[in-house]
């Protein structure tokens, strides 16, 4: 049998293949500035106060819209050219017709495989409580263009 991710379409997955997509990257909790002309993201290295440092997870995932109302909620007519996702994202790989990179804990059998490949912000993050917002800027940062 083949895996669920190449033979189903992201809306045809049940609740928990779809959160198993999540690599555990981190990188979607980076908070992030627009150029408002261009519309082009810039990642920043500060983090969403519910950010896990170690665990690059959601310290309050079920509830965080509780905390955070503005947490942005993902469904598959979104991912496609999200590009407040990053490229490396499960969510956006497939939507955009490319296959999980070779990192993915689904292709690595090992959820620790995305921080030894340096995908995930282990390490690298500020948390968004010790930095005030007209600051995002200085922290903008280019540490994962390639994937």
């Amino acid at each position: 049998m083949g895996k669920f991710w190449e033979e189903k379409r992201l809306e045809d997955m049940t609740p928990s293949e779809w959160e198993s997509l999540c690599d555990g990257c981190g990188r979607c909790c980076l908070n992030k500035l627009e150029d408002m002309d261009t519309k082009e993201i810039f990642f920043t290295n500060v983090a969403c106060e519910l950010l896990g440092t170690q665990s690059c997870r959601c310290l309050r995932y079920t509830t965080r819209h509780k905390y955070i109302p503005d947490c942005i909620v993902l469904k598959p007519h979104t991912v496609a050219g999200n590009t407040a996702l990053p490229t490396s994202c499960a969510y956006r790989r497939l939507a955009e017709g490319r296959p999980l990179a070779p990192w993915h804990p689904l292709i690595s059998g090992d959820r620790r495989s995305v921080h030894e490949a340096g995908i995930s912000v282990r390490g690298r993050t500020i948390n968004e409580a010790h930095v005030h917002e007209d600051q995002y800027e200085a922290h903008i940062v280019d540490w994962f263009d390639g994937e």
